[in-house]
């Protein structure tokens, strides 16, 4: 046991915080309680004694890792249309490019820019005859 750590928690660090506002004096402030004390137990304003509160609930961040965000991007109804609206097309590859939080480069960024104006990929592809082919003359996997 000689490299294991144990970690001490104390009741504070198990219990779920609850922040309340005061409807009386308007005071806010953060209570500790268990499950089971919550909602029978009698709370009061640390600052007034009244109990006349309104719980206040806070936004939830929920993280999600790439392959997620991309596989609700790739959700059924929200392809749809895809092949007939430039635009959307556009807007979904502008999207994907920012949940994965890479810089697709300066040719990325024009194809999505004439997308999201209503160009065809057809038009895109012949205004711009090397696309998809990187220094070498070799093919990317960058198609319309």
């Amino acid at each position: 046991m000689g490299g294991e750590k144990r970690i001490s928690l104390s009741p504070e660090s198990i219990m779920p915080n609850y922040e309340y506002r005061c409807i009386d004096c308007n005071h806010k402030f953060e209570i500790f309680l268990s499950y089971q004390e919550y909602g029978s137990s009698a709370i009061s304003c640390p600052a007034c004694g009244q109990s006349n509160l309104k719980r206040i609930i806070k936004p939830v961040r929920v993280t999600r890792s790439d392959g997620d965000r991309i596989e609700s991007m790739a959700d059924p109804a929200q392809l749809a249309g895809l092949d007939d609206d430039p635009q959307t097309l556009g807007r979904m590859m502008r999207q994907m490019s920012q949940e994965l939080g890479e810089d697709m480069g300066a040719e990325f960024d024009e194809v999505v820019d004439r997308l999201e104006k209503g160009h065809s990929p057809e038009e895109i592809e012949r205004d711009i005859p090397d696309l998809g082919s990187d220094s070498g003359g070799a093919e990317s996997d960058f198609d319309l």
